[in-house]
C-alpha cells in the first residue's frame, strides 16, 4: 500500500466527524437487523414481507418521517463503509498471507456496508428495489456465462464460508476484539447478544449460501433468492417454525449488539 493511502486512511482514522458517523453507521445498521429479524419471526404467521434489507428499508420508509431515518440510514452506512475501507491500509500483520487475507476480510465488510447503504440510498430517493431480485439477476447472469455453473457455485460456497465464519466468531467471542466491553452486566448482556447474533447471522448466510449452489447445481436462478429466500426455506425443515423464530430472535440480538457497538466499539 502507498505512503499517501495510509496517511489518507489515518487522517480519516483520526476524524472525530467520520468516527460519530461511523458509529451512527452501526447504531442504523443495528436498526435494519432488528426490523429483518422482526419480519423474520411474522413470517411464522404468514407475513409476506421480505425478510432482508428491502423488506426492513421499505418498512422504514413507510413510516412518518421515514425518509428522515433513511437519510440517516445512509450517511451512516456510507461513512461506516469509508472507515471499513480505510482498515484496509492500515492492517497490522507481519505475515504476508495474514495480512492480504485480513485487508480481503476488511475490504469485504466495506462493500458490503456498501451495498446497503446505496440500497438505502435508492428508498431514500423515493425508489424501491429487492435484494432477491437481484440475487436471482446475478445467478441468471452468471449461469448464462461460459463457466457461470462453477461461479455460481464458488459464490454460494464463499457466502457459506461467511456464514460459518460469523458462527466461529460468536461461540468463540472472537467479537470482543472489536470492542472495548464495560465491566459487570452491561459486559455480559453485550456478549450474550454478540454470541447469540453472530451464530444466527451465521446460520442465515450459510443458508443464503446453500442456496446459490442449489441454484448453480439446478440452473434454476430463482432458488437463489437472497437472504429473505433463505428465511423462508427454514420453514420447510423439521421443527423450521421453531428455527425460523430463533434465528429471527438472534437477529435482533445482533441488531442490539451492533447497537451496543455503536457505543463501545474500538474506532
Amino acid at each position: 500500500m502507498t505512503n499517501s493511502a495510509k496517511s489518507a486512511a489515518r487522517t480519516a482514522e483520526n476524524s472525530k466527524t467520520l468516527e460519530v458517523l461511523a458509529r451512527t453507521g452501526f447504531a442504523v445498521l443495528g436498526l435494519l437487523h432488528i426490523l429483518i429479524g422482526a419480519i423474520a419471526i411474522g413470517l411464522v404467521g404468514g407475513s409476506g414481507d421480505s425478510a432482508d434489507q428491502s423488506g426492513a428499508l421499505r418498512e422504514l420508509s413507510s413510516k412518518p418521517g421515514g425518509v428522515v431515518v433513511l437519510w440517516v440510514v445512509v450517511v451512516g452506512l456510507f461513512a461506516l463503509t469509508l472507515w471499513q475501507i480505510g482498515q484496509v491500509f492500515l492492517v497490522h500483520e507481519t505475515d504476508p498471507k495474514k495480512k492480504w487475507g485480513r485487508r480481503a476480510s476488511e475490504l469485504g465488510k466495506g462493500i458490503a456496508y456498501g451495498a446497503v447503504g446505496a440500497t438505502a440510498l435508492t428508498f431514500a430517493l423515493g425508489g424501491s428495489s429487492s435484494s432477491s431480485d437481484s440475487s436471482q439477476s446475478l445467478s441468471a447472469r452468471l449461469l448464462a456465462s461460459p463457466g457461470g455453473v462453477i461461479l455460481l457455485v464458488i459464490v454460494g460456497l464463499v457466502v457459506a464460508g461467511i456464514g460459518v465464519a460469523f458462527v466461529v466468531q460468536g461461540v468463540l467471542k472472537k467479537f470482543e476484539k472489536n470492542l472495548v466491553i464495560p465491566a459487570g452486566t452491561k459486559g455480559k448482556a453485550v456478549r450474550g447478544l454478540g454470541i447469540a447474533g453472530y451464530v444466527a447471522k451465521g446460520i442465515a448466510l450459510f443458508v443464503v449460501g446453500v442456496l446459490f449452489v442449489v441454484a448453480a447445481v439446478t440452473a434454476d436462478p430463482e432458488k437463489a433468492s437472497g437472504l429473505d429466500g433463505a428465511l423462508k426455506a427454514l420453514i420447510d425443515l423439521p421443527f423450521g417454525k421453531v428455527i425460523l423464530v430463533a434465528v429471527g430472535v438472534g437477529l435482533i440480538a445482533y441488531g442490539l449488539f451492533c447497537a451496543a457497538r455503536a457505543r463501545w466499539a474500538r474506532l
